[in-house]
């Protein structure tokens, strides 16, 4: 496995953010789309491998598929660019201000949305023949996890509105951490064995990751789960977005950025 030192690869993610805010709109909208979809189907392969086998465990084993066939084929995630784009804004790239880091995030939520959206209507369809019966079992598990995760949290207040910001600071810790992990190698084994380790930690400690649920709330909505949109906007989707900024740029992004690229002067032994 080719590995590269962490000021090498930490030089690659300020390069990769400085790419995406100067990507166009198409493209960016593109592979935003690409990455929300396919993320969205390895949400359904997971949950629904939970659904058949019981074992939560294997689910999250294999969840990371999605997520190393985006990232190999050059799609974005929102939880990706919350952590790269700014750093190129940071490290004083040419060019690079913070209205480009803000529309690089904003036509990636756009995108990712609407893949996610589209397999949500697709898998709507498959769980319910057309919505002509009641959803098959994957589809009623999906619609009590919206449920479980917005008026679950909404019943505790602000301390369950606390609780879902730091499970999405969490989340992005480690998604964001898959991210660089796929920097850390020149070979395609070793991105994905880096990318699958974090991965497979943020899924099945149900951390809230605000791409996946772009696709596993409109489906609980579809699929007859008892909330509303607005439950799911402000006690899901808002604050998971918050939570994945915030932890993916404190406990990633500029930590490596600090420590690798702008390092501190070097102890002198008298």
């Amino acid at each position: 496995m080719a590995y590269l030192v962490p000021s090498e690869f930490v030089t690659k993610m300020v390069d990769a953010g400085e790419s995406k805010v100067y990507m166009s709109t198409r493209d960016t909208v593109i592979r935003a789309y690409m990455a929300g979809a396919i993320l969205a189907l390895a949400a359904v392969f997971a949950v629904t491998i939970n659904v058949q086998t019981g074992q939560p465990l294997l689910g999250a084993v294999l969840f990371p598929v999605g997520f190393c066939m985006l990232y190999l084929l050059g799609f974005d995630l929102l939880t990706g660019v919350f952590v790269l784009s700014p750093l190129a804004w940071i490290d004083k790239r040419p060019g690079v201000t913070i209205g480009g880091v803000l529309r690089n995030w904003g036509l990636v939520f756009v995108g990712n949305f609407a893949g996610a959206l589209t397999v949500a209507v697709l898998m709507s369809v498959i769980f319910t023949y057309g919505f002509s019966t009641e959803p098959n079992a994957v589809g009623q598990a999906i619609g009590h996890i919206g449920e479980s995760r917005t008026l679950g949290y909404a019943k505790y207040g602000a301390a369950g509105m606390l609780t879902l910001f730091v499970r999405g600071m969490l989340c992005n810790w480690m998604v964001s951490t898959g991210v660089v992990g796929a920097m850390i190698s020149t070979t395609v084994s070793g991105k994905v064995i880096a990318m699958w380790m974090p991965i497979m930690v943020f899924f099945y400690m149900t951390f809230e990751h605000s791409v996946v649920n772009m696709f596993l709330f409109p489906s609980g909505l579809l699929l007859g789960g008892h909330f509303s949109i607005m439950d799911y906007l402000i006690w899901n989707e808002i604050p998971t977005v918050l939570g994945n900024l915030v932890g993916g740029m404190a406990f990633t992004g500029l930590t490596l950025y600090t420590t690798h690229v702008k390092t501190a002067p070097k102890r002198v032994l008298a």
